[in-house]
């Protein structure tokens, strides 16, 4: 049963305490690196929560939260710790929206968020291993893990009757962990990989792993990275006739891919974590009312994240470090008032009532534990320039 958890003290951190005029949140995301293109609209999720919030006047006698954007590079892991040391102890934010990529989360959480107890959610760090990552409680993810759409991915290369594939991945956490996590299940349901073969990401030139992956053969081409370096692949191996079908996990996706790699974008067949239903409706009218790009990478994810921070401390009395982290599964989950998108002053004023909320949020949030995150993936493909959704998974 869920309990309503108190913190008991004020750290430190938690300079925005109950009765101040602000508090600082951090929105810790790749504004340089491999995922630039769509972190912009990443942060214009998160703070369109924290903006949502803001303008109900509900927060603690209507202390507003100011957001403050710091770059982890997505694959700078000493950049990533220098922007959250900094938000941490300079810009004094008592809880950070991020980081984006797994490494780079993973070197945040252990290096500095964990020695400062700051909790962390990050709308995007899907590595397999923050599943049983012991955090001490402080970091939480609303997208899921990359073990699960390893899965997905396996089962649709399956049902389209392909059932040797090459393999590429980014050539960090993030990648050799869906990576591991596709090959382990394509193999199991009888299919062949015959090659996996990491690449850096932002290289001018693909020809030489493109060639590599050609000469081990195979049906189609799993490009598992990011937008820069998986485009670029993408490109280079249609341009070279070295394979004819793609297929391409979340950090790929990107609504400008037609015009990245041409008339190759009809060759693909991707996933990404999309919510349906109700959840899905309402994101759509809340990210098209605000004017944000609602549907691209990961977006409602950082909505949910930042709301989530933003619930949690309402939910544990003060705005604390502590009291985040310790409500962020009691806002998130049963029993409780379901509460979407667009619905954060509602929640506000039962938390404040001492009632209970389920945070549905526009992804149909569900945290299973700490570090661990259910969910659903769209799988799409374009079709005459236009992103097309076959089905969700």
């Amino acid at each position: 049963m869920k309990k309503l958890l108190l913190a008991t003290a004020v750290s430190a951190l938690a300079s925005g305490g109950a009765l101040a005029d602000e508090v600082r949140f951090g929105v810790l995301l790749g504004f340089t690196g491999p995922l630039e293109s769509i972190t912009p609209h990443m942060a214009d999720g998160a703070e369109l929560a924290f903006r949502e919030i803001n303008e109900s006047g509900k927060f603690f006698d209507g202390t507003t939260i100011t957001p403050v954007r710091a770059d982890s590079g997505c694959v700078d892991s000493a950049l990533a710790q220098a922007s959250a040391e900094r938000l941490i102890s300079s810009d004094n934010v008592v809880a950070i929206m991020g980081a984006d990529c797994s490494g780079v989360t993973r070197a945040v959480l252990e290096n500095v968020a964990m020695a400062m107890g700051v909790p962390m959610i990050s709308p995007s760090a899907t590595s397999p291993g923050f599943t049983t990552f012991d955090s001490g409680g402080i970091f939480y993810r609303t997208a899921p893990s990359d073990a699960r759409q390893g899965e997905i991915l396996a089962n649709i290369v399956i049902e389209r009757g392909i059932d040797t594939v090459a393999v590429t991945h980014t050539n960090n956490d993030y990648g050799a962990g869906l990576a591991n996590a596709f090959n382990e299940a394509f193999q199991a349901a009888g299919g062949t990989v015959t090659t996996t073969i990491p690449h850096e990401e932002a290289r001018g030139d693909y020809s030489a792993e493109v060639g590599s992956l050609a000469s081990a053969g195979g049906d189609a081409l799993m490009v598992l990275g990011y937008v820069d370096g998986g485009t670029n692949i993408i490109r280079t191996a249609w341009e070279l006739g070295a394979f004819e079908q793609f297929f391409v996990g979340d950090g790929v996706f990107t609504e400008d891919m037609p015009n990245i790699v041409g008339d190759a974008a009809s060759a693909i067949i991707g996933t990404v974590p999309s919510a349906t239903g109700e959840a899905a409706e309402n994101w759509q009218r809340i990210g098209s009312e605000a004017g944000i790009n609602y549907g691209s990478s990961f977006v409602a994810e950082s909505y949910d994240a930042a709301a989530l921070l933003a619930l949690a401390a309402k939910a544990g009395g003060e705005i604390s470090a502590e009291a985040i982290a310790a409500n962020v599964m009691n806002v998130a989950n049963e029993p409780g008032e379901e509460i979407h998108a667009g619905d954060l002053a509602r929640g506000l004023e039962i938390l404040a009532e001492g009632g209970e909320i389920n945070y549905i949020g526009a992804t149909g949030v569900m945290l299973i534990e700490p570090g661990e995150a259910a969910g659903t993936y769209r799988e799409y493909t374009f079709e005459d320039g236009e992103i097309t959704t076959v089905q969700f998974h």
